[in-house]
């Protein structure tokens, strides 16, 4: 097994290595293109034949974007958790390889991603009746330049020709909350359906989706008034599974009297309707759960909210994830710390308490600015009168 390089031209290079093919036993050359110096050229040429000899070469130069996709995902697997691994598979087939997918790896040049991006925009739909949302082609760039990093890892490629790309701006969406009377507005119209406990737990206690339909008896404490997050739950095509909780850390989240009270009614109501099934209900069940006390799937929680929402025409519109942002934003307009908020709503960083919520609050800045002033006024007058 041999190889050598040739100059195609400055700092271009050709690697050509000979070796027998496995079927024939004939000589088969193959070539290989690099840029770098003639020192490099050389290593790399090494590097190629060690490959050929333990048998884990591959000819990059034949593999497609698609192709190296599914040995991406494959990677994948392994790094990542099931519903993420399902949401790049998603978008790497079914977004990124329509308008890439034929082109070799090797080829891939940033016009050509570029373009992609474009394209997406004015007819990404599977349809084709119509474009993907600058947020959606975001989320393209982003899966494309990791995957497309790991093929640089693997020394498939010399540079990622994703970083030359820029994708398209994302303006943030206005988030939508509501107000103390939209909340109660909210409360007593859910209150006779099984909706209630989820909408309290998410308007009270800023809980997220999957982390209510996790929550079980054992992690409320009523006689003190507070309940522990330790777990959430993750729903993909295949099963819904448990898991930590979305910042890896365990919180505890003190309850307002009214949560008390209707947690502990609920409580009852539910240990009457298992035992009508026979069922007995303990510490292990689920605080949220179906009628026979089994795990709820997160996305029936976020349909029946819709559907109850459609059929409440009257009540201001919000999404069940945002029943959350009502509660930050009710902490924090109230004087709650942000450091407290952060804490209540599981966030990894106070910095993404304070990105996300403190340009939804009016007033902020001008209250701590008035605080501020009689702070001064306060000082300058007592230090006047010292010295009077």
């Amino acid at each position: 097994m041999k190889g050598h390089i040739r100059e195609r031209s400055p700092g271009h290079w050709a690697i050509v290595l000979d070796a027998p093919d496995p079927v024939t036993g004939r000589r088969k050359r193959r070539w290989h293109s690099f840029r770098g110096t003639k020192r490099q050229a050389q290593s790399e040429c090494a590097r190629l034949i060690t490959e050929l000899k333990d048998g884990t070469s591959i000819e990059p130069h034949k593999t497609t974007v698609a192709a190296f996709f599914d040995r991406w995902l494959e990677h994948m697997e392994s790094q990542v958790a099931p519903r993420t691994h399902e949401r790049y598979a998603e978008i790497a087939r079914k977004n990124i390889a329509p308008f890439i997918g034929s082109v070799l790896l090797t080829k891939l040049q940033p016009a050509t991603i570029s373009e992609a991006y474009a394209r997406a925009l004015a007819e990404g739909r599977r349809n084709r009746e119509g474009g993907l949302s600058p947020r959606t082609v975001g989320h393209m760039h982003r899966v494309l330049r990791q995957c497309l990093k790991q093929a640089v890892t693997w020394n498939l490629l010399n540079r990622n020709p994703a970083d030359s790309v820029k994708p398209p701006k994302v303006e943030r969406k206005k988030m939508r909350t509501l107000n103390a009377d939209g909340a109660v507005a909210l409360l007593e119209a859910v209150r006779p359906t099984r909706m209630f406990i989820p909408v309290l737990l998410a308007l009270t206690c800023g809980m997220r989706r999957g982390e209510i339909v996790a929550l079980r008896w054992r992690s409320v404490d009523l006689s003190n008034a507070q309940l522990s997050v330790v777990g959430s739950t993750e729903q993909t095509r295949k099963a819904v599974r448990e898991k930590e909780t979305k910042s890896g850390k365990d919180r505890t989240i003190a309850l307002t009297g009214l949560a008390v009270e209707e947690l502990h009614e609920h409580k009852i109501r539910q240990a009457e309707e298992l035992l009508k099934l026979g069922i007995r209900q303990s510490d292990a069940t689920y605080v949220v759960a179906q009628a026979d006390g089994s795990l709820l799937k997160p996305n029936s929680l976020t349909h029946e909210f819709a559907r109850f929402m459609k059929d409440n025409s009257m009540l201001p519109r919000v999404r069940f994830h945002e029943l959350r942002h009502s509660h930050a934003t009710h902490m924090l307009s109230s004087g709650v710390h942000p450091k407290v908020a952060q804490e209540r709503l599981g966030h990894s960083s106070i910095a993404i308490t304070l990105d996300l919520y403190s340009h939804v609050i009016p007033g902020m800045q001008e209250d701590a600015v008035a605080r501020v002033d009689d702070a001064l006024r306060a000082a300058l007058e007592a230090h006047r009168g010292a010295k009077g």
